[in-house]
């Protein structure tokens, strides 16, 4: 069974960053699509950002783009998000999700971790 674990999340001020990780195990990383989303309080859980198995494909939702930064190291079957100035409307629960298909984009994710809360203040 592959387990997903977030950790990085914090309160922080507008404008600084943060860097999400996320490690897998139990299961072939290297082969995964992996992707971040996030929920804020009140709202759908939204896609925030998508990389391909090998690492040279990315994809990001359109309030996150320059300013969040996915990357992977796969021999540590770990994926990163790393969140630069940071806004309010950032604040949200972030979780990590992996598609065993690799196919890239997807919207299909088989695993999910339980999240890392986000809070930005103003």
């Amino acid at each position: 069974q592959v387990q997903l674990v977030e950790s990085g999340g914090g309160l922080v001020q507008a404008g600084s960053s943060l860097r999400l990780s996320c490690a897998a195990s139990g299961g072939t990383f290297s082969t995964y699509v992996m992707g971040w989303f996030r929920r804020a309080p009140g709202k759908e859980r939204e896609f925030v950002s998508a990389i391909s198995w090998r690492g040279t494909t990315t994809d990001y939702e359109d309030s996150v783009k320059g300013r969040f930064t996915i990357s992977r190291d796969n021999a540590k079957n770990t994926v990163y998000l790393q969140m630069n100035s940071l806004r309010p409307e950032d604040t949200a629960v972030y979780y990590c999700a992996a598609d065993r298909r690799g196919i890239f984009p997807t919207n299909q994710y088989d695993y999910w971790g339980l999240g890392t809360q986000v809070t930005v203040s103003s």
